[in-house]
């Protein structure tokens, strides 16, 4: 063991393999072995930065032990070993402390001829190296005596597994024979250093064999020491040692072993799971695989984790469902008002699963803002069906592994958390809420989205294997539930396989029914108020829906209870005794004076101002589009946080308008000597879409004509080229914001006539809507007057207790070939 380690300016060549450009890492006192996996800590940020490169390169990385371990920074070469191991990164971990825990698996052995760069990570052209194996029968000789070797070590007490004696004995290959032999922990840093860069593989053996030689030696005296000082005990002790041994003897006779105990309770527990064939075949197997293992080997731990978790999931435990359609509804109306459509969804389920046992579960998909009741309603669900619930919340995962589990090769590796909340959940059929699921990202790690692809598959989710149980669970049964504040941001695919439920908002009436039914009296009990005590009544609910809260859902308005709740206890604590009725002018005494102002449109009909509607996270909003004309050449300016498809649709209202300005009564040098300036307020806020074309048309207009703009009308609707104007989508959520607003008339497109039914009954009576199809339209109905009449049948107005109009049914044509705009009024929806 007295060979010089090499250095980069050693010119041994040996079965070289070309030279690469490879990331490398700097190890301290820590030496890799070709076909060794070891888990590396990485804290210093030139190794973290080449670790990141090897991940993102999808290549392998350097490995080289330096020469002097407490040296924090490399510069150059010569500070490490000349040789060293290519390595295959199998899996990377960020740490809280800012450090980073790799596996990597040793692939070859390398050379180093130099640094390519030293930042921002250490860079280095290597060489890989073959071994050099001489043949005949010398190689073999010296093979079969350090197998004789490692069975000796190991018998005579060694820090090493007892496997190993059994593993070197199967090895055939005499260069990782060799190589196995670096694993014993009496091996210095120096010695795996100089067996590393043994390339003859002769040489290499005859090494180990010399270590080897050594260390079954220095074992053989240490044994002997031991044999003299045990000569010596006294008579106590040698009876402890007896008391010992006969216990171990009891313990191979299967008298009162722990372990044996453990796999008979375990044999019983698979047998009474009621698991499968096929999963019950591979529990048995690893549970005759655990009795051959000695207890105190880790792997024993490992096993018996892992049939636990077999044992433990409800394979065939179902619940019975609540199959009477009366009582569902009647539970489902308890809990939540309104939302109608999910309601009738899941008595249809339930109806139809009184007929056929077989049905699958629907997966379902509820988009919604904040607040609107998407997660409490999976629990109503639950509860009408009579199933149990679990919610797993999927915003900001990035780890597949979260989904599929890590492999139980990984120490601490547990099935995904799909599985994790069946197995809590005790039945094979819940109710299972994947909460915020348009929220999900993906990095190195994998695409958690793309793995929850099969989950919510019907097709496929029957066989769902998890990666740490590598055994099929079937969750057809499984009632899946997911939801959502915006539908974009969800893939393709995966939405392609739910079926998506709106719920875009309350109306003011239903929030106040539900602060009436289910906010006050929730407030009160958490605030140990009785109705002796305190009363709150409905016009103090009205003003808080329309002046202390503007959402979409009612989350803020019970923050507003709950904060009147915390006023009216704190007089009861001091000693109140009359009851405390809460009215418009206690509601500004504890809340202060209103936040938000009811009817958000102008006081007054505006010139080069229209109001727009939009839909936001928090569902519909209310936009003001300001337009002015200054003198100048360019054709507009937008300001306001405008993106590019908004842009594109102000550039087609304004080639409209141009081409339509002697229709109009606009005078062309208007646009040659003058600039108009198009401003959407709220500019730190984004805004984009088509849906404003019609409102920054109007503006427009306005501006160009000087025709006021109703004060009274909000509207939508893109606007093409040739005038027409287009459907758009979130129509309920922005009527909604327009009747919250204080809007009087909604112009909307024609081609959503067939969405008005999804419009409360209250709201329709308080609006007027106008169908609109085209631009001639839309200013006919939000401006004062006109510079030219339409020449038109005056508009069709529908009022009192009349049906909507029946949707005409949509031509075939692609929008490309809509006829031209003719002179057809709007068609006008009053008081439905």
């Amino acid at each position: 063991m007295a060979k010089r380690p090499s250095t980069p300016d050693d010119e041994q060549r040996t079965g070289t393999a070309g030279v690469r450009e490879l990331p490398l890492v700097a190890l301290r006192e820590t030496v890799i072995f070709p076909e060794m996996i070891v888990p590396l800590q990485v804290g210093r940020d030139k190794s973290v930065a080449a670790l990141n490169a090897a991940v993102e390169s999808g290549g392998p990385i350097a490995l080289v032990t330096q020469r002097q371990p407490e040296q924090e920074e490399i510069e150059d070469p010569s500070e490490l070993y000349s040789v060293g191991t290519i390595a295959k990164i199998a899996q990377v971990v960020q740490l809280q402390d800012g450090t980073v825990r790799a596996i990597v698996q040793g692939q070859g052995r390398i050379r180093v001829h130099g640094f390519v760069h030293t930042s921002p990570y250490l860079a280095a052209h290597v060489e890989e190296l073959h071994d050099s194996t001489p043949e005949g029968v010398e190689v073999q000789a010296l093979l079969r005596s350090v197998q004789a070797q490692i069975e000796q070590y190991v018998a005579n007490g060694a820090p090493v597994p007892p496997e190993a004696a059994v593993a070197a004995r199967n090895i055939t290959e005499p260069g990782l024979l060799a190589d196995m032999v670096a694993y014993s922990p009496d091996m210095s840093t120096e010695q795996r250093q100089e067996l590393l860069e043994t390339i003859d593989v002769e040489e290499r053996l005859k090494l180990v064999s010399g270590f080897l030689a050594r260390q079954v030696e220095i074992l053989e005296l240490k044994g002997k020491i031991q044999s003299e000082v045990k000569s010596e005990m006294d008579k106590t002790q040698r009876e402890y040692i007896l008391r010992e041994q006969l216990k171990a003897i009891q313990r191979e006779l299967g008298e009162d072993d722990p372990q044996q105990a453990d796999i008979h309770e375990l044999r019983e527990k698979v047998e009474q799971s009621g698991m499968p064939d096929e999963v019950r075949t591979r529990a048995i197997k690893e549970i005759d695989r655990m009795s051959r293992i000695p207890s105190a080997s880790p792997e024993v731990g490992v096993i018996r984790t892992y049939v636990d978790w077999l044992v433990g999931l409800p394979w065939n435990v179902s619940t019975d469902d609540r199959l009477d359609i009366k009582e569902a509804a009647q539970i489902l109306d308890e809990d939540h008002y309104g939302l109608e459509k999910i309601k009738e969804r899941i008595l249809e389920y339930l109806a139809v699963r009184s007929l056929a046992d077989t049905i699958r579960s629907p997966i379902l998909l509820f988009v919604g803002p904040p607040g609107v009741g998407k997660t409490s309603l999976g629990k109503s669900i639950a509860k009408a069906m009579g199933r149990k619930f679990v919610r797993m919340s999927l915003g900001g995962i990035h780890d597949e592994a979260e989904i599929r589990g890590h492999r139980r090769t990984y120490i601490g590796a547990l099935p995904g958390r799909i599985i994790q909340n069946v197995k809590t959940a005790g039945t094979n059929n819940p109710v299972f809420m994947l909460d915020e699921v348009d929220k999900i990202g993906m990095d190195f790690r994998g695409d958690p989205s793309s793995a929850l692809l099969e989950v919510l598959d019907p097709e496929q989710n029957f066989t769902f294997q998890d990666n740490y149980l590598e055994v099929p669970f079937d969750l057809r049964k499984v009632l899946f539930i997911a939801t959502a504040n915006l539908l974009d941001p969800i893939p393709a695919p995966l939405r392609d396989r739910m079926e998506v439920i709106q719920l875009p908002g309350y109306t003011q009436q239903e929030k106040v029914e539900i602060a009436r039914r289910f906010l006050v009296p929730k407030q009160m009990e958490n605030h140990g108020l009785t109705a002796k005590q305190v009363e709150v009544t409905d016009e103090v609910l009205t003003e808080l829906v329309q002046a202390y809260t503007k959402e979409a859902g009612v989350r803020n308005l019970e923050r507003e209870l709950a904060n009147i709740m915390r006023k009216v206890a704190r007089s009861v604590a001091e000693g109140r005794k009359r009851k405390t009725v809460v009215d418009l002018k206690k509601v500004e005494e504890y809340l202060g004076p209103p936040r938000f102002e009811y009817g958000e449109l102008e006081a007054e009909d505006q010139t080069g101002s229209a109001t727009g509607l939009v839909v936001t996270e928090v569902g519909g909003d209310v936009v003001a589009v300001e337009v002015t004309m200054m003198e100048g050449k360019e054709d507009f300016i937008l300001t306001g946080q405008l993106g590019d498809v908004m842009r594109e649709s102000a550039r087609a209202a304004l080639s409209w308008i141009r081409s339509h300005a002697a229709e109009l009564g606009i005078e062309r040098d208007k646009f040659e000597k003058h600039t108009l300036h198009i401003h959407v307020p709220a500019g730190a806020i984004p805004k984009d879409g088509p849906s404003a074309g019609v409102t920054m048309a109007t503006a427009m207009v306005s501006a160009l004509t000087g025709i006021p703009v109703r004060k009274d009308v909000a509207m939508t609707g893109e606007i093409t080229l040739r005038g027409r104007v287009l459907p758009i989508g979130g129509l309920k959520s922005k009527i909604l914001a327009a009747h919250l607003a204080g809007a009087g008339m909604v112009i909307l497109p024609k081609k959503n006539e067939k969405d008005l039914r999804d419009i409360p009954e209250e709201v329709r009576k308080q609006i007027k809507l106008v169908l609109a199809d085209s631009m001639d339209q839309v200013l006919e109905a939000a401006l004062r007057r006109r510079p030219k009449p339409l020449k038109a049948v005056p508009p069709t107005v529908i009022e009192g207790g009349e049906k909507l109009p029946k949707p005409e049914p949509q031509s075939p044509v692609r929008r490309s070939n809509f006829p031209p705009t003719g002179d057809q009024p709007p068609v006008v929806v009053k008081g439905q």
